[in-house]
């Protein structure tokens, strides 16, 4: 089966920047965050061989999602400047390694990796692809199907968690399809979206487990037939329903980002078997001081 990895890029950034202690080249550039991310790149690599690679960064300033809620991430910290200032060279790196970089101003790269993820389902290619989302944000899960899986780096950059429809369900309670009604619901306060004010994520969970999505949910309220509902949780639903669906946008993630995917285009060609492309890439290297990563080159 032809597989296709997905690097959701900012999110592994971030944790190789928190992993690592601070690195320097000869130059005195700060290179923590480059390294962690190619430690993590060639992992990857080696461990799963694919055939198509690509990789998705945020755009910098706000994105669709504060034109509807202003204070979305608003609680979040801003990062060091130095961690923003790896990430050109993290580009130059993987341009060098011949990887298809995407980014679209006005989109998170959530969006980028959900639009590219349908596109490569679509495909034509016969056995059907399969999909591995490298990511260290949980935001992913929604796109988990039996086609596509999330290689999630949790606690910094070495242990990693394979996130499948089971692993999916065991983690939160709810199936991949429904992470954005429970987001809705229950909210995520990383991203400061507020859900329904009062709605715990147990409760989340059964609501989901008994009416499947926020739509069924509020049709079944409407109609009358939610007979069996906790008066209270009604009341909060029929208070915040407006907020919920607000939330319910702010999670979803799109698959009509404007960018030009073609999987043809994203080939992967491991630079061992290529000596111009590994000349390159070899060069650039030794120009950061990375020697010792020169010998996990594919």
């Amino acid at each position: 089966m032809p597989i296709l990895i997905i690097f959701d890029s900012n999110a592994v950034i971030h944790r190789a920047y928190h992993a690592l202690p601070e690195l320097t080249t000869q130059k005195g550039e700060q290179m923590n965050a480059v390294y962690g991310f190619l430690l993590v790149f060639f992992k990857v690599i080696n461990e799963f061989n694919p055939d198509y690679i690509v990789s998705c960064f945020d755009s910098y300033g706000q994105c669709f999602r504060h034109k509807k809620f202003a204070e979305y991430k608003a609680k979040r910290k801003k990062s060091p400047q130095d961690l923003y200032d790896q990430i050109p060279k993290i580009k130059e790196f993987l341009k060098a390694l011949g990887v298809s970089v995407f980014e679209k101003q006005g989109f998170e790269a959530d969006d980028l990796i959900a639009t590219i993820v349908k596109k490569a389902e679509q495909h034509q290619v016969l056995p059907k692809i399969k999909i591995l989302i490298v990511s260290g944000d949980l935001d992913m899960l929604q796109l988990v199907d039996k086609q596509t899986e999330v290689y999630n780096l949790n606690k910094g950059i070495k242990k990693i968690e394979i996130y499948n429809q089971k692993k999916v369900k065991d983690y939160l309670g709810v199936f991949s399809f429904q992470v954005k009604d429970f987001k809705a619901l229950f909210g995520d306060p990383s991203d400061n979206i507020p859900g329904a004010t009062g709605i715990g994520k147990k409760t989340a969970v059964e609501l989901l487990g008994k009416y499947k999505t926020i739509k069924e949910l509020y049709s079944s309220i409407e109609k009358g037939e939610a007979w069996d509902l906790n008066q209270k949780i009604k009341e909060i639903l029929i208070k915040y329903k407006n907020q919920v669906f607000l939330s319910y946008e702010l999670a979803e993630t799109r698959i009509d980002a404007p960018i030009d995917f073609n999987l043809k285009n994203c080939k992967w060609l491991a630079p061992s078997l290529h000596p111009n492309i590994k000349k390159k890439v070899k060069q650039i290297f030794e120009d950061h001081n990375f020697y010792s990563l020169i010998k996990k080159i594919p």
